[in-house]
C-alpha cells in the first residue's frame, strides 16, 4: 500500500503501519511518476479540495486541486505499462444539486450549486472519456456526507465533527440557514467498504457518463436541525443552538437513492446514524 498526500489537511499520524508514504501533490510530476510506474492493481482518488466555502471563494484553486490533479494521475495511469482500475470519490449531494428532488437516483438532473460540485462533476465527464476512448478501467463513488473519527473539526466542511467538537468546548452549535437544509449521512466505515468492493467488482459497460457511477449513501434525508439534536442525544450533553445566514453555494436538500450500489456492488449501508454518531462522538471525546 501507498498513500499519497500533500498534508494540507491530511496527519501523518493517521497513516496505518506498514503503509509507504509519499509527501507530494497530486498535481506534481513525481505523484504522476509514481502512478506510471508503481504497478498497481488499484488507484483509488480521494485527494481533493473538498470545502464548497473555498470554492465559492477561489473557484480557480478549487478547479487546479480537483480537476487538474486528477487529470494529472489519470494520464500517467493512461500509460502505465500496468493499468491500475481508478475508483474515484465523487459527491452524491453537490453533483445533483436543487434540481433533483431527493432521494436522487444516479441518472437525475445534474446541476451543481457551487464549484466544488462542478469540478467533481467535470472530473467525471473525463472518466467516462477515459475509459471510453481509451479503455482505462475507472468508476466514479458519488458520496453522501460522509462523517466519523478523525473527521477535522477545524475549518473542514464535516459538520458532526464540528458539531462534537462545540459540545466537548461547551460552545454553542452554530447553524446557518434556517436548519432544515437536508443532507444524507453515511459512515466512513461503509464508505471505505464500498471502496474496496468497487476495487474489484465487475462493472458495467461505459456508453454514457452515469454507466460507472454509483451513489454511496443512505437513501435517508436527515435535517441539519435534526442532526444536531441527535448528536446532543448521544452525547447526553446539550449546548445552545445558534443560527447564522445561509451560505453561498449550499443546497437546500440531498439524499441519494442506493438501489445501483447494492445491485452492482451486493453493497448497503451497516451503520445507523444514531450508532454512527455515538461512535464519533465518543473518539473525539478520548484524551489525546
Amino acid at each position: 500500500m501507498v498513500i499519497v498526500d500533500d498534508l494540507s489537511h491530511g496527519k501523518r499520524s493517521n497513516i496505518p503501519a506498514g503503509a509507504r508514504f509519499e509527501h507530494l501533490d497530486i498535481r506534481s510530476p513525481e505523484a504522476a511518476i509514481l502512478v506510471r510506474e508503481g504497478r498497481f492493481d488499484s488507484l483509488f482518488m480521494l485527494a481533493a479540495q473538498m470545502d464548497v466555502r473555498i470554492s465559492v471563494a477561489d473557484p480557480g484553486a478549487d478547479a487546479s486541486a480537483n480537476i487538474i490533479g486528477t487529470l494529472n494521475l489519470l494520464e500517467a495511469a493512461r500509460h502505465a505499462p500496468h493499468r491500475p482500475r481508478v475508483i474515484f470519490s465523487s459527491t452524491g449531494g453537490a453533483i445533483y444539486g436543487d434540481a433533483s428532488a431527493p432521494p436522487s437516483p444516479e441518472e437525475s438532473e445534474k446541476n451543481p450549486e457551487s464549484p466544488y460540485g462542478i469540478s467533481k462533476l467535470s472530473v467525471e465527464f473525463y472518466l467516462a472519456y477515459y475509459a471510453r476512448t481509451h479503455g482505462l478501467d475507472t468508476v466514479a463513488l458519488r458520496y453522501a456526507n460522509v462523517y466519523g473519527p478523525r473527521q477535522d473539526p477545524h475549518g473542514e466542511a464535516g459538520v458532526v465533527a464540528i458539531f462534537s467538537q462545540r459540545l466537548l468546548d461547551s460552545r454553542p452549535i452554530t447553524i446557518f440557514g434556517n436548519g432544515q437544509q437536508t443532507r444524507d449521512y453515511v459512515f466512513v466505515t461503509d464508505v471505505a467498504r464500498a471502496n474496496l468492493i468497487a476495487s474489484t467488482a465487475k462493472l458495467p459497460d461505459v456508453k454514457r457518463l452515469d454507466d460507472r457511477a454509483i451513489n454511496i449513501g443512505t437513501n435517508i434525508e436527515t435535517s441539519v436541525l435534526s442532526l444536531a439534536e441527535s448528536l446532543q442525544r448521544a452525547a447526553k450533553s446539550s449546548v445552545p443552538i445558534e443560527f447564522a445566514p445561509k451560505r453561498d453555494g449550499e443546497q437546500q436538500r440531498s439524499c441519494i437513492k442506493i438501489d445501483k450500489a447494492a445491485r452492482i456492488l451486493g453493497w448497503k449501508p451497516s451503520v445507523s446514524i444514531e450508532k454512527g454518531l455515538l461512535e464519533t462522538y465518543n473518539w473525539f471525546k478520548k484524551p489525546g
